[in-house]
Parts: C-alpha cells; structure tokens; sequence
C-alpha cells in the first residue's frame, strides 16, 4: 500500500532507500530543534519559553513535512526557517517593537496569501515565466550556499576583519574534525557506498565523541566536548501554554503592518519557490519544459505550512535547502518527508539524540551536497552572454549574500533588463518583466 501510495517503484526507488534518506534529510537539518528556539526565546517572552519552544518547533517541522510528504508526495522537509526566525525576532520584534504575538499573525497571513496564490495558479505562472537557465542556476547557487552554509559550520570559512572572510585555523578542533569528516564523505562516494552521506554523519560524530573535542553548543555560545546524555535520552515535553494560539490576526491586519507581512511574504516566497523548484530539479521532478509537476499542491502546502507554525507559535515553515541531502541518498517520494516528520515527532522526547549529532558532523554532508548540485551548470548555453551573466549572479548573489530570495532577485532581474535593452525583449515572458518591476521596487522601498 505504501509503495503504491507514493509511487517508489516507478521513481525507481525502494521503501529502504527512501527511510535511509528521510533520516539523512533529518539528522543534517535536525539543529533547528535547538536554534530556532535559541534565536526565537529572545524575542517570545514566556516562562519556560526555550522548552516550549523546542516542542513547537518540532510540531512544526512534523506537521509541515508530512503535509509535503502525503499531498505533495515529494521528499521535501520543511521547519521553521532560518533567517525568517532571525528576521522575526530581532528586527519585527526587538527593533520595530513590534509584540510577538502581532508578529505571528502576519506570518499567518502570508502563509494564507501564499495559499491563495497557490490554489489560483499565480504562483505557478511565476515559476513557468522563469527561463530554464535561471531555473538551473538557482539549482547551483543553493548548491553554494549549502556548501557556503558547511563551510562556516565546519570552521573552515570565519569572518576577517580586514578581507571580509578568511580560512579558519585548524587549531580548532571543529575544523579538523569537519575535514576529516569531508575526506571520510568523498571517498564514500567516490566508492559508491550505499548511504554514505549518513555512514558519514555518524562517523564524525563518533570521531568527535571518541576525540573529546569541543564542537558542541554550550554555554553563552561557547564550545564545549560532548558531555554525555546528563538528562538522559528522554526529555519530556512542557506543554506550549500561551504560545499555541497565541497569534494576533486583528493587529496584524493593521495598515501599520503592510510592510511586515509584505516582507515576510517576499523574501519566503522567493526563497522557498526557489528552494523547490531547485529541490524538484534534483529529485527529477520536472517535465520537459522545466516546469514542477504538482506545483499546486506542493505550492500549497507550503503556504499551509507556514500559517500552521504560526499558530503553533514559530515564525515561518518552509522548505529546507537540506532536503537535497536525502534527495542524493536516493530519495524521490513522499516517503522521506514522512519519514522526516515522524522523526520529529519522536524528538518531542528523544530530542538528546538529535542534539548529539554537532554541526561539524553535519558541515560534511552539506559541503559534498552543496558540490554535487553544480551539475546543472553544464547544460546552461554559457556562449549567450544574456544568460551567462544572469546565471553567474543568482549563483553568486546567493552564496555571498546568505540569501536564495535575492539570489534569484539578482538573476531575474539582470536577465530581464539586459534581454529588454539589448533589443530582445520578446524573448522574454512578459511576466517576466513584471517580476522584475516587483523585484526592484522592493529594493527601492527598502533602501527609503
């Protein structure tokens, strides 16, 4: 019945494979059980707020990967959003002295626009209007910013003062412990064993643990060695009293809010349209036109997504750029997704588990990831100067800018006004240019 459900015969896949994914998927995005709560605890101002938040943070990514797991039926997590949560908490909330609860409701809100754009095509049209090679490129860029994202866990990329970015010191043991991690992962695949992106997950936890070095989260951000299970495997969940339900829709419809909502609904539309698309590009879901197969309930659910984690009590669900590492495990159904959410679900009580993987164990996986989604670059026609510096921009613009949303802004951007002042405006779908407008009046309006 489940093979039948999810069609994994005819993707060419296997009930194993496609559980051996979804725990990969899982345990490389698993730290937002811990860093979502982090980064929201200090905007949602509630006693006990840090458990509770663990547990709606779990809810969350559960419900919204089962959502895309059983109607969309793609191997897609999703969970809170970083970046949104950084968004949410210290600029909307601390800076805008927005309250919590207000804030929750506009990102309830653009998950119903989302929804509705969805169900009526818009959102599809969208993503139609977008060429092929920009289509691909997104693919690639969210390849660098996986490995960019890897880099920075691992400690081999940390900030300078003087160049921006430098090498980390391989003093540290995080960095040592990533690269063997790396070497351990590559050779796995250059090997062709089954699983190695896990194999390799669970080798440089265990060569963290056995090594005593200090890779794990403590204290005020400092490092510190695995110290062990002190609470046991299972910790009980506090029940999310005054945080589920807890959003304000009436505030949030306020006028005074239009740029809130307007900002949470742009930079995840973007952000998780491309992280789909792209997801679907590499799980090969895509028809002979480059376009998403079941876009509409894909689109939807993640809309749904979102307004359910805000009336749980968490800034924005969507998508997760990690989802790729269970997709090249050999996930291509639904089954992964499901998967995934019921592995959240068991970390409501065995989230130690989880908390135990460090981010240097996880950096490995990401980085070769990150590498293997560059393939689409060779099918993009690199002789049209047009596509070539538009492709080159949305790669670039989202790994140097922490950002898929304005990586695919630069590159619909660029390739439309080039296209429209080079004499070969019809080329162009005229949604296109609309988008374009959009795009560049937002960054207009956020520059004022």
């Amino acid at each position: 019945m489940i093979e039948r459900y999810f069609g994994i015969a005819a993707a060419g896949s296997t009930v194993q494979r496609e559980v051996r994914a979804g725990l990969t998927t899982f345990l490389t995005m698993s730290y937002v059980l811990l860093v979502n709560p982090a980064v929201l605890a200090n905007a949602i101002v509630i006693p006990d707020a840090f458990p509770k938040l663990v547990l709606v943070t779990a809810l969350a990514a559960a419900i919204g990967s089962l959502l895309m797991g059983l109607v969309a039926r793609y191997p897609f997590a999703q969970a809170p959003g970083m970046g949104l949560n950084a968004y949410f908490a210290f600029t909307v909330v601390l800076g805008q002295k927005i309250p919590w609860q207000t804030a929750l409701g506009a990102v309830a809100i653009s998950g119903c626009i989302f929804v509705a754009l969805s169900l009526f095509g818009i959102r599809q049209a969208i993503v139609r209007a977008v060429p092929q090679h920009l289509k691909l490129s997104v693919t690639a860029g969210i390849g660098m910013f996986l490995a960019f994202i890897g880099l920075k866990n691992a400690a081999l990329v940390v900030p300078s003062p003087a160049t921006f970015l430098t090498l980390g010191s391989f003093a540290s043991g995080g960095a040592l412990i990533a690269t063997a991690g790396l070497i351990l992962t590559a050779v796995l695949f250059v090997r062709r064993v089954p699983g190695a992106i896990l194999v390799g997950i669970f080798g440089t936890t265990l060569l963290a643990i056995v090594t005593h070095v200090a890779v794990y989260e403590g204290p005020k951000n400092a490092l510190v060695p695995f110290g062990g299970f002190p609470h046991g495997l299972i910790a009980l969940p506090v029940a999310p009293a005054g945080l589920v339900g807890a959003l304000d829709l009436h505030a949030a419809l306020g006028l005074g809010l239009a740029s809130v909502v307007f900002t949470f609904f742009f930079v995840d539309f973007f952000d998780a349209t491309g992280t789909l698309v792209a997801l679907a590009n590499k799980a090969g879901a895509l028809d002979a036109n480059g376009n998403m197969l079941r876009a509409r309930r894909t689109f939807a659910m993640d809309g749904l997504a979102a307004t359910i984690g805000a009336f749980l009590g968490t800034s924005t669900t969507t998508a997760y750029v990690e989802s790729a590492s269970g997709i090249e495990e050999g996930g291509r159904t639904g089954l992964v997704a499901v998967t995934v959410g019921a592995l959240f679900v068991l970390s409501v009580v065995f989230w130690p588990l989880a908390a135990a993987i460090p981010a240097a164990a996880t950096a490995p996986a990401l980085i070769v990831v990150g590498a293997l989604m560059l393939d689409g670059l060779r099918s993009i026609e690199w002789d049209d100067y047009a596509v070539l510096i538009s492709s080159f921009l949305t790669v670039v613009m989202m790994a140097l800018t922490f950002s898929i949303a304005n990586g695919v802004s630069f590159g619909v951007i660029s390739y439309a006004a080039i296209m429209l002042l080079s004499g070969r405006a019809r080329k162009v779908d005229p949604i296109l240019y609309v988008v374009a407008a959009a795009l560049i009046a937002r960054y207009v309006w956020l520059s004022g």
